[in-house]
């Protein structure tokens, strides 16, 4: 049809079942909801930990946890999910421009020229009195103001510029945290930015645990690293 475009992902996990021996299964169940979820897209992966599995793209968080209910409810798979992530757009020193969906597939730091990230618009509607924790919540996810506009002596608009990797994690829980429920959120693409970025390799005896890596930025990686060998 005219004006048709295909659904994009924007949103990556790895997808490997608990027992080895469900891995057909899983490839089946994937094939079998494709028919009906035109957004969903999966290739076979293999991790070094995890063993057989797949690289999936959801539309967001939301769409990554209703596959992942129906593989485990309409198809008895007990199911390990790796943190989810973005595509980043990574220049290498020779020039060549690759699309990264898996933090195992990011080159070495001295072939890296830049590395761009997916940004949004973000427009979050909140009662007044939750302005300070909201705008608060944004700093901390490396946001950039755009303007706040007061609609009324209750209500604010607040703008921002922000990562896609910061969002797609918990920032929807965070904001309805801090307002009680009250604040409502939407935004818009806005294209990739570049970004002073890391991967981060959790180790095991010495070994990194290709599942637990993950790409973040230099400010939040020595974090990060403590959060999750703690």
């Amino acid at each position: 049809l005219p004006g048709y475009c295909e659904p994009v992902p924007v949103v990556y996990c790895g997808l490997f079942p608990v027992e080895t021996t469900q891995y057909q299964l899983l490839r089946e169940s994937l094939e079998r909801l494709c028919l009906n979820d035109a957004a969903l897209q999966f290739e076979p992966e293999t991790s070094s930990a995890m063993g057989f599995g797949f690289r999936c793209g959801f539309l967001g968080l939301l769409h990554m946890e209703i596959v992942r209910e129906r593989l485990e409810r309409e198809f008895g798979l007990s199911l390990i999910t790796t943190a989810p992530s973005v595509e980043y757009r990574v220049t290498r020193t020779n020039g060549e421009v690759l699309e990264i969906d898996n933090p195992c597939d990011l080159p070495a730091g001295g072939e890296i020229a830049d590395i761009e990230e997916p940004y949004l618009l973000a427009n979050v509607i909140t009662p007044t009195d939750f302005t300070g924790a909201l705008m608060e919540l944004c700093q901390e996810r490396r946001g950039e103001l755009e303007g706040i506009t007061y609609l009324s002596p209750e209500r604010v608009e607040i703008k921002y510029h922000l990562p896609l990797s910061e969002v797609v994690i918990d920032f929807f829980d965070q904001m309805k945290s801090r307002t009680q429920g009250y604040a409502s959120l939407d935004y818009e693409p806005e294209g990739y930015r570049e970004s002073d970025l890391v991967r981060v390799d959790i180790l095991l005896h010495g070994d990194p645990v290709d599942a637990f890596s993950t790409v973040v930025h230099r400010s939040a990686a020595e974090v990060y690293g403590r959060k999750m060998t703690t």
